[in-house]
Protein backbone atom coordinates (compact mmCIF):
# COMPACT_ATOMS: atom_id res chain seq x y z
CA UNK A 1 0.00 0.00 0.00
CA UNK A 2 1.26 3.47 -0.56
CA UNK A 3 -0.34 6.56 0.57
CA UNK A 4 0.72 10.66 0.93
CA UNK A 5 1.25 12.67 3.52
CA UNK A 6 1.07 16.39 3.55
CA UNK A 7 2.76 17.90 6.47
CA UNK A 8 5.84 16.44 8.68
CA UNK A 9 5.58 18.63 11.68
CA UNK A 10 5.54 17.18 15.42
CA UNK A 11 3.20 13.98 14.61
CA UNK A 12 3.23 14.39 10.92
CA UNK A 13 6.82 13.36 10.83
CA UNK A 14 6.56 10.34 13.31
CA UNK A 15 3.12 9.12 11.67
CA UNK A 16 4.95 8.82 8.42
CA UNK A 17 7.55 6.60 10.39
CA UNK A 18 4.93 4.44 11.96
CA UNK A 19 3.54 3.49 8.90
CA UNK A 20 6.75 2.82 7.47
CA UNK A 21 7.46 0.44 9.64
CA UNK A 22 4.37 -1.29 9.05
CA UNK A 23 5.49 -1.77 5.61
CA UNK A 24 3.17 1.30 4.35
CA UNK A 25 5.03 2.96 1.59
CA UNK A 26 4.23 6.73 2.40
CA UNK A 27 5.46 9.70 0.19
CA UNK A 28 5.68 13.17 2.20
CA UNK A 29 5.37 16.65 1.09
CA UNK A 30 6.83 19.05 3.36
CA UNK A 31 7.54 22.94 2.66
CA UNK A 32 10.99 22.15 4.72
CA UNK A 33 13.12 20.65 2.34
CA UNK A 34 14.84 18.37 4.93
CA UNK A 35 12.34 16.33 5.84
CA UNK A 36 10.14 16.28 2.22
CA UNK A 37 10.20 13.43 -0.43
CA UNK A 38 8.90 15.51 -2.78
CA UNK A 39 8.91 19.08 -4.17
CA UNK A 40 5.22 20.16 -3.97
CA UNK A 41 1.85 18.61 -3.92
CA UNK A 42 2.00 18.06 -7.69
CA UNK A 43 4.83 15.89 -7.08
CA UNK A 44 2.82 13.87 -4.47
CA UNK A 45 -0.04 13.30 -6.59
CA UNK A 46 2.62 12.01 -9.72
CA UNK A 47 4.05 9.61 -7.38
CA UNK A 48 0.85 7.98 -5.78
CA UNK A 49 -0.84 5.06 -7.90
CA UNK A 50 -4.83 5.94 -8.66
CA UNK A 51 -7.11 5.31 -6.32
CA UNK A 52 -5.28 7.94 -4.11
CA UNK A 53 -5.09 8.37 -0.52
CA UNK A 54 -3.70 11.44 0.54
CA UNK A 55 -3.43 12.48 4.50
CA UNK A 56 -3.20 16.06 5.43
CA UNK A 57 -1.64 16.89 8.76
CA UNK A 58 -1.43 20.80 8.69
CA UNK A 59 -2.52 23.26 11.02
CA UNK A 60 -6.34 23.99 11.15
CA UNK A 61 -7.88 26.88 9.40
CA UNK A 62 -6.71 28.64 6.52
CA UNK A 63 -3.66 26.43 5.97
CA UNK A 64 -5.57 23.28 6.06
CA UNK A 65 -8.29 25.05 3.79
CA UNK A 66 -5.93 25.99 1.06
CA UNK A 67 -4.15 22.09 1.08
CA UNK A 68 -7.92 21.03 0.34
CA UNK A 69 -8.08 23.26 -2.31
CA UNK A 70 -4.87 22.40 -3.88
CA UNK A 71 -5.79 18.86 -3.89
CA UNK A 72 -9.46 19.36 -5.58
CA UNK A 73 -7.50 20.64 -8.27
CA UNK A 74 -5.08 17.81 -8.67
CA UNK A 75 -6.29 14.83 -7.78
CA UNK A 76 -8.87 12.55 -9.57
CA UNK A 77 -12.46 11.18 -8.80
CA UNK A 78 -12.16 8.01 -6.94
CA UNK A 79 -9.53 9.81 -4.68
CA UNK A 80 -9.39 10.10 -0.85
CA UNK A 81 -8.30 13.05 1.41
CA UNK A 82 -8.05 12.43 4.82
CA UNK A 83 -7.76 15.42 7.63
CA UNK A 84 -6.12 14.36 10.53
CA UNK A 85 -5.09 17.61 11.84
CA UNK A 86 -7.14 19.14 14.68
CA UNK A 87 -9.76 20.97 12.20
CA UNK A 88 -12.85 21.98 13.65
CA UNK A 89 -15.49 20.09 13.25
CA UNK A 90 -17.82 22.41 11.01
CA UNK A 91 -15.01 23.49 8.78
CA UNK A 92 -15.05 19.24 7.49
CA UNK A 93 -18.62 19.56 5.66
CA UNK A 94 -17.06 22.56 3.54
CA UNK A 95 -14.38 20.12 2.54
CA UNK A 96 -15.80 17.37 1.96
CA UNK A 97 -18.32 19.15 -0.49
CA UNK A 98 -15.55 20.84 -2.24
CA UNK A 99 -13.88 17.62 -3.30
CA UNK A 100 -17.06 15.86 -4.13
CA UNK A 101 -17.57 18.12 -6.55
CA UNK A 102 -14.44 16.63 -7.99
CA UNK A 103 -15.19 12.99 -7.52
CA UNK A 104 -12.93 13.16 -4.44
CA UNK A 105 -14.19 11.34 -0.98
CA UNK A 106 -13.36 13.10 2.35
CA UNK A 107 -12.78 11.41 6.11
CA UNK A 108 -11.63 13.55 9.10
CA UNK A 109 -9.37 11.60 11.71
CA UNK A 110 -9.20 13.25 14.79
CA UNK A 111 -5.69 12.55 15.77
CA UNK A 112 -4.52 11.97 19.84
CA UNK A 113 -1.19 10.52 21.08
CA UNK A 114 1.15 13.93 20.93
CA UNK A 115 5.02 12.92 20.45
CA UNK A 116 4.65 9.35 22.05
CA UNK A 117 2.44 7.77 19.03
CA UNK A 118 5.27 6.98 17.20
CA UNK A 119 6.32 4.09 19.70
CA UNK A 120 2.71 4.07 21.47
CA UNK A 121 0.43 4.41 18.87
CA UNK A 122 -2.82 6.65 18.13
CA UNK A 123 -5.74 7.55 19.57
CA UNK A 124 -8.38 7.96 16.19
CA UNK A 125 -11.28 9.03 15.60
CA UNK A 126 -12.85 8.96 12.27
CA UNK A 127 -15.94 10.74 10.37
CA UNK A 128 -16.80 9.67 7.02
CA UNK A 129 -19.01 7.16 5.13
CA UNK A 130 -18.34 3.40 5.84
CA UNK A 131 -16.63 2.98 2.09
CA UNK A 132 -14.18 6.09 2.93
CA UNK A 133 -12.98 4.61 5.96
CA UNK A 134 -12.85 0.76 4.59
CA UNK A 135 -10.50 1.37 2.14
CA UNK A 136 -8.42 3.55 4.66
CA UNK A 137 -8.12 0.85 7.54
CA UNK A 138 -4.83 -0.38 6.53
CA UNK A 139 -3.60 3.08 7.39
CA UNK A 140 -5.96 3.31 10.64
CA UNK A 141 -4.32 -0.36 12.19
CA UNK A 142 -0.84 0.88 11.23
CA UNK A 143 -1.44 4.15 13.40
CA UNK A 144 -3.29 2.56 16.31
CA UNK A 145 -1.81 0.93 18.49
CA UNK A 146 -0.84 -2.80 18.45
CA UNK A 147 -2.59 -5.54 20.31
CA UNK A 148 -5.48 -7.63 19.66
CA UNK A 149 -8.41 -5.47 21.53
CA UNK A 150 -9.88 -3.00 18.67
CA UNK A 151 -9.02 -0.11 21.26
CA UNK A 152 -7.41 3.45 19.75
CA UNK A 153 -9.70 3.10 17.25
CA UNK A 154 -13.64 4.70 16.14
CA UNK A 155 -15.39 4.93 13.31
CA UNK A 156 -17.48 7.45 14.86
CA UNK A 157 -20.29 8.50 12.40
CA UNK A 158 -20.55 10.71 9.08
CA UNK A 159 -18.60 13.80 8.44
CA UNK A 160 -17.15 15.74 11.21
CA UNK A 161 -17.85 13.17 13.82
CA UNK A 162 -14.09 12.25 14.14
CA UNK A 163 -13.24 16.17 14.83
CA UNK A 164 -15.48 16.35 16.85
CA UNK A 165 -15.24 13.70 19.01
CA UNK A 166 -11.14 15.20 19.03
CA UNK A 167 -12.86 18.35 20.30
CA UNK A 168 -14.69 16.64 23.24
CA UNK A 169 -11.76 14.80 23.70
CA UNK A 170 -9.33 17.86 24.52
CA UNK A 171 -12.32 19.37 26.64
CA UNK A 172 -11.90 16.76 28.78
CA UNK A 173 -8.24 16.55 28.87
CA UNK A 174 -8.16 20.01 29.78
CA UNK A 175 -10.86 19.34 32.53
CA UNK A 176 -8.09 16.48 33.67
CA UNK A 177 -4.78 18.09 33.46
CA UNK A 178 -6.53 21.06 35.44
CA UNK A 179 -7.36 18.52 38.64
CA UNK A 180 -4.15 16.82 38.75
CA UNK A 181 -2.45 20.78 38.44
CA UNK A 182 -4.61 21.87 41.47
CA UNK A 183 -3.82 18.54 43.46
CA UNK A 184 -0.19 19.10 42.86
CA UNK A 185 -0.17 22.68 44.46
CA UNK A 186 -2.54 22.08 47.36
CA UNK A 187 -0.01 18.89 47.89
CA UNK A 188 2.62 21.42 48.86
CA UNK A 189 0.51 24.30 50.08
CA UNK A 190 0.43 23.88 53.60
CA UNK A 191 3.88 22.76 54.03
CA UNK A 192 3.01 19.42 55.84
CA UNK A 193 3.70 16.86 52.39
CA UNK A 194 7.42 16.97 53.07
CA UNK A 195 7.79 15.06 49.01
CA UNK A 196 5.18 16.02 46.79
CA UNK A 197 6.74 14.29 44.07
CA UNK A 198 6.56 10.97 45.76
CA UNK A 199 2.79 11.37 46.99
CA UNK A 200 1.96 11.80 43.13
CA UNK A 201 4.46 8.81 42.11
CA UNK A 202 2.67 6.74 44.25
CA UNK A 203 -0.34 7.46 42.74
CA UNK A 204 0.65 6.25 39.77
CA UNK A 205 0.23 2.61 40.98
CA UNK A 206 -2.94 0.96 42.07
CA UNK A 207 -5.21 4.67 43.05
CA UNK A 208 -8.22 5.08 40.87
CA UNK A 209 -6.60 8.36 40.09
CA UNK A 210 -3.59 7.08 38.08
CA UNK A 211 -3.01 7.97 34.27
CA UNK A 212 -1.10 8.44 31.65
CA UNK A 213 -1.39 12.10 32.23
CA UNK A 214 -0.35 11.76 35.78
CA UNK A 215 2.56 9.43 34.65
CA UNK A 216 3.85 12.28 32.71
CA UNK A 217 3.23 14.59 35.56
CA UNK A 218 5.68 12.63 37.45
CA UNK A 219 8.35 12.74 34.65
CA UNK A 220 7.79 16.44 34.76
CA UNK A 221 8.86 17.20 38.07
CA UNK A 222 11.75 14.28 37.83
CA UNK A 223 13.13 16.85 35.38
CA UNK A 224 11.94 20.05 37.19
CA UNK A 225 11.70 19.33 40.58
CA UNK A 226 9.25 22.44 41.50
CA UNK A 227 8.75 23.27 37.82
CA UNK A 228 11.66 26.39 38.83
CA UNK A 229 11.86 26.99 34.70
CA UNK A 230 8.08 27.17 33.44
CA UNK A 231 6.24 30.30 33.72
CA UNK A 232 2.92 29.44 34.36
CA UNK A 233 1.46 30.85 31.60
CA UNK A 234 -0.44 28.48 29.86
CA UNK A 235 -1.72 28.65 25.66
CA UNK A 236 -4.39 26.99 24.35
CA UNK A 237 -4.85 25.24 20.86
CA UNK A 238 -8.39 26.32 20.29
CA UNK A 239 -10.45 23.21 21.01
CA UNK A 240 -11.05 23.89 24.91
CA UNK A 241 -12.74 27.47 23.95
CA UNK A 242 -14.86 25.15 20.53
CA UNK A 243 -15.53 22.53 23.26
CA UNK A 244 -17.30 25.36 25.61
CA UNK A 245 -18.69 26.84 22.60
CA UNK A 246 -20.35 23.54 21.71
CA UNK A 247 -21.61 22.88 25.49
CA UNK A 248 -23.87 25.97 25.14
CA UNK A 249 -25.02 25.64 21.61
CA UNK A 250 -26.45 22.39 23.06
CA UNK A 251 -27.52 23.50 26.79
CA UNK A 252 -24.94 20.79 28.19
CA UNK A 253 -23.57 21.84 31.51
CA UNK A 254 -19.74 21.93 30.99
CA UNK A 255 -18.56 23.77 34.14
CA UNK A 256 -15.34 21.81 34.77
CA UNK A 257 -13.89 21.94 31.16
CA UNK A 258 -15.39 25.81 31.25
CA UNK A 259 -13.28 26.62 34.19
CA UNK A 260 -10.40 25.06 32.86
CA UNK A 261 -10.39 27.37 30.18
CA UNK A 262 -10.59 30.01 32.24
CA UNK A 263 -7.74 29.46 34.42
CA UNK A 264 -5.59 29.41 31.41
CA UNK A 265 -6.78 32.47 30.24
CA UNK A 266 -6.18 33.97 34.03
CA UNK A 267 -2.91 32.64 33.56
CA UNK A 268 -1.81 34.95 31.05
CA UNK A 269 -2.92 37.92 33.05
CA UNK A 270 0.01 37.24 35.73
CA UNK A 271 -0.64 33.99 37.68
CA UNK A 272 2.26 32.15 37.93
CA UNK A 273 0.90 29.69 40.35
CA UNK A 274 2.32 26.06 40.71
CA UNK A 275 -1.17 24.83 39.25
CA UNK A 276 -0.69 26.63 35.88
CA UNK A 277 3.32 25.35 35.89
CA UNK A 278 1.53 21.68 36.40
CA UNK A 279 -0.60 22.05 33.36
CA UNK A 280 1.97 24.09 31.20
CA UNK A 281 4.56 20.92 31.88
CA UNK A 282 2.41 19.07 31.29
CA UNK A 283 1.14 19.72 27.62
CA UNK A 284 4.95 20.04 27.14
CA UNK A 285 4.98 16.16 28.04
CA UNK A 286 2.21 15.01 25.72
CA UNK A 287 2.26 17.34 23.02
CA UNK A 288 5.51 18.78 22.53
CA UNK A 289 3.92 22.34 22.95
CA UNK A 290 6.41 25.26 23.74
CA UNK A 291 6.53 26.41 27.10
CA UNK A 292 7.18 30.40 28.68
CA UNK A 293 9.99 29.79 30.92
CA UNK A 294 11.34 32.40 33.39
CA UNK A 295 14.31 33.05 31.81
CA UNK A 296 11.98 34.91 29.64
CA UNK A 297 11.68 38.96 28.76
Amino acid sequence: MKIGMIGLGRMGFNMRERLRRADIEVVGFDPRPEVTDVPDVAGLVAALPAPRIVWVMVPSGPVTQSVIGELAGALEAGDLVIDGGNSKWTDDTAHAAALAEHGIDFADCGVSGGVWGLENGYGLMVGGTDDAVSRAMPVFDALRPAGERADGFVHAGAVGAGHYAKMVHNGVEYGLMQAYAEGFELLGAPGLVSDVPGVLRAWTNGTVVRSWLLDLLVRALDEDPGLETISGVVDDSGEGRWTVDAAVANAVPAPVISAALFARFSSRQGDASPAMKAVAALRQQFGGHAVHTNTEP
